[in-house]
């Protein structure tokens, strides 16, 4: 059955469809989860060990895996102030300022400019690269996380995160835009979205 996700542009009015299955998946899937986990456990700044190998009392930087195609680093998981701010859950409404990469497997350098965001400390950077963000919203994106029209990966990756957490999230592509063409974001891609949690209510 197709179901039908909502994309993070809503400045866009644009519509992704997700189909459960294809037949790729048997391929694609493995790749894309082998070669995200080797990134974040060898190239990735600081590299990361899985939550499951840290110890107790161990301030060891970790991602968390979700499912099993969203992997997720908070960077300030140690904050000792952390455990006081609100927890995202399956049913809060949440702000989030974000970056969304197609994933090439390789640090995203700061000089690449994201598919899309809502960072308005870009707007000018997409002004000046030649782009209309006539219609471009970048204001923290509201999100009801009860709601069908986030991707599924996003959600994942959302709830346990607190206000305040700086996200690092990784994502095969079924869990993002699924195994069709859209717009700038070409089929079965995988595809890190970087975040801050701006509110939770």
């Amino acid at each position: 059955m197709k179901k039908i996700f909502r994309i993070l542009l809503p400045a866009f009015g644009l519509c992704a469809a997700l189909l459960c299955g294809c037949s790729n998946e048997e391929d694609v899937l493995p790749t894309q989860r082998d070669r995200i986990v080797s990134f974040l456990e060898g190239s990735h700044q600081p590299p990361l060990v899985p939550e499951e190998e840290v110890e107790p009392g161990s301030d060891a930087l970790y991602y968390t895996t979700l499912g099993n195609t969203v992997y997720r680093y908070i960077r300030d998981v140690y904050d000792p102030e952390r455990v006081n701010r609100t927890e995202v859950t399956r049913s809060s409404t949440v702000t989030i300022t974000f970056r969304l990469y197609v994933f090439t497997y390789a640090t995203i350098p700061d000089t690449r400019l994201p598919e899309y965001t809502n960072d308005p400390e870009l707007a000018s950077a997409y002004v000046a690269a030649g782009l209309n963000v006539e219609y471009w919203s970048f204001e923290p994106l509201r999100l009801n996380l009860r709601s069908a029209d986030i991707l599924n990966g996003l959600r994942l990756a959302l709830v346990g995160c607190r206000q305040g957490d700086r996200v690092e999230a990784y994502m095969t592509y079924n869990m993002a835009f699924g195994d069709t063409n859209f717009s700038f974001i070409p089929r079965e891609s995988p595809i890190c979205i970087t975040f801050t949690v701006e509110s939770v209510e």
